[in-house]
């Protein structure tokens, strides 16, 4: 598998694909056509060095894809409001109050990012810590309360999943959650992106959001098992304080696995590809046109096939002969005649000792 670099998610009745600093949204409207908006977004970590060292990259990655996935998801419900609401908002806004309405749109997404942290933070992180607490009186080890704190994240969390894959509209989120990953695998497969090759393709990918969460949950029980503070409040503060470090070492793991086909981290990536079985679904021929409709956007997929396929018919050039070194030996040259000539007389001295050590005689 040859890696894209390109990535998404879904959204409501679309799928939004990214690649380098260009993003594109597409959704199937309600008339049945697909609209597609295309984004540029340029990274923190493409403006400054700093925010592009390992581990810190991830945290910056984690809060750019949680903000863009609001953004992209508030497009796409947009899309599906009726006709005569979105021209009445049109109408109401006006040409003047553009700047205004972008203001409250920012002032807006920033509460709804800070409110989506918070409630992440009480059900994943706080809830399974003050659950583990009770248990204090009965286990003493901070170590073996911390383990189960661990678990208790980890079922939390599978739950959540579990429980809103059976509504209606997140099944259908899911499929095209499925959908995205089929197309990024027919392209890192070697397939020409069509509706047909993307059928074949599985729906899980390593480098899935799914994964990269379930991940966050393992690598949290690692660090939070080792804070062993006697008070439970700055346990609970200090837990908070090193999400950011979670994520970002989480992140880290996700992109060398995507990267990677070695056994070790195919076994590493099972449970996540496992839980991506709860967060994709088989997605139909009209959600896989949408997706592509999606990377053709951002993506010139043909061009990267091509590259791959050149590379792989080129022929490896013959390794080149390291140039002698100076050495206190120096190596003659000889050629076939004289090469020759000496093994024959070697072939006779050693014939001549063979007949004398026979003749009972000590060798010369």
């Amino acid at each position: 598998m040859r890696y894209s670099g390109i990535g998404g998610q879904a959204v409501i009745e679309g799928v939004m694909m990214r690649n380098a600093d260009k993003y594109a949204v597409s959704v199937r409207t309600p008339e049945g056509t697909i609209e597609t908006k295309v984004n540029r977004h340029k990274s923190l970590k493409d403006k400054y060095a700093f925010f592009g060292f390992p581990v810190i990259r991830g945290i910056v990655a984690f809060v750019e894809s949680l903000t863009m996935g609001i953004q992209t998801l508030n497009y796409s419900a947009a899309i599906w409001e009726e006709e005569e609401e979105r021209e009445e908002k049109e109408k109401a806004d006006g040409k003047k109050t553009d700047g205004k309405k972008e203001k409250a749109e920012g002032l807006w997404m920033g509460l709804v990012v800070m409110l989506a942290v918070i409630l992440a933070i009480s059900l994943f992180v706080l809830l399974p810590f003050f659950v583990s607490e009770l248990l204090s009186k009965s286990i003493r080890s901070i170590q073996l309360r911390g383990l189960i704190e661990g678990v208790i994240r980890v079922l939390l969390f599978v739950g959540y999943v579990k429980a809103i894959s059976y509504m209606q509209d997140i099944k259908r989120v899911f499929m095209y959650h499925g959908a995205e990953h089929k197309c990024i695998n027919c392209l890192e497969n070697g397939h020409e992106l069509t509706v047909e090759n993307a059928k074949r393709q599985t729906t899980v990918h390593k480098r899935c959001g799914t994964s990269f969460m379930l991940v966050v949950m393992f690598v949290s029980i690692l660090f939070f098992m080792f804070i062993s503070l006697d008070n439970i409040w700055l346990r609970m503060v200090l837990r908070i304080l090193l999400i950011p470090l979670v994520a970002g070492l989480s992140y880290e793991f996700i992109m060398f696995a995507g990267k990677s086909g070695s056994t070790v981290m195919a076994v590493l990536s099972a449970p996540g590809l496992w839980l991506q079985s709860l967060t994709t679904k088989e997605p139909d021929a009209d959600m896989l046109e949408v997706a592509i409709a999606s990377v053709e956007a951002v993506f010139d997929w043909k061009q990267f096939l091509k590259d791959g396929t050149e590379a792989a018919q080129t022929p490896q050039k013959p390794v080149k002969e390291k140039e002698r070194q100076p050495s206190d030996f120096e190596v003659l040259e000889v050629d076939d005649e004289e090469d020759d000539e000496i093994l024959k007389a070697l072939d006779r001295y050693f014939d001549d000792e063979g007949k004398t050590a026979a003749d009972g005689n000590e060798p010369k």
